[in-house]
């Protein structure tokens, strides 16, 4: 009788295992979470910020002030994996008619904003100046039509992260 069992159950093991397999299909296609991102064309005035430390843009250094901010039509190159050409771009930070400094901005849409900043963003229309962990950045962050506007600055003077070693 004990030979019986086991053979029942062998038996059911084999039936079941064959028909999971003959079910297994290739998931499903997710649909896009967010439609596509749309940045604004041309130059647009973003506002003005001030930087409490001296900071390097694009590899010069730019000292701690008041600064006008400006989003420029010419695109970030090289394009970097992953990102949407229109949505890095260069800012211009200007003290009176003067252009003082650029650096590369990333524009975030208002709808993909909790996905890639955990922090409080800046009330609409206005700005944020922050030191990130490790005193090494200055993150700035304008909230404008929409869009959030990310410029990270390496501060100027803090130490360079220690190359890795290798064998």
């Amino acid at each position: 009788m004990k030979k019986q069992w086991v053979l029942v159950c062998v038996l059911a093991g084999a039936l079941t295992g064959s028909t999971a397999v003959a079910q297994h299909k290739a998931p499903n296609q997710q649909p896009s979470t967010t439609e596509a991102a749309a940045a604004p064309t041309g130059d647009l005035a973003l506002g003005s910020v001030r930087l409490p430390r001296g900071v390097t843009a694009d590899g010069k250094a730019l000292a701690a002030g008041t600064y006008t901010v400006k989003l420029t039509a010419a695109q970030a190159a090289p394009e970097a994996v992953g990102t949407t050409e229109a949505l890095e771009r260069w800012v211009e930070l200007s003290q009176g008619k003067e252009v003082k400094g650029r650096e590369v901005v990333s524009i975030v849409p208002q709808a993909e904003i909790k996905m890639v900043v955990k922090d409080t963003p800046p009330a609409s229309g206005g700005s944020k100046v922050q030191v990130l962990r490790g005193n090494d950045y200055l993150r700035v962050w304008i909230n404008r039509a929409g869009n959030h506007y990310l410029i990270h600055f390496p501060i100027a003077g803090a130490a360079a992260p220690a190359p890795a070693a290798t064998k």
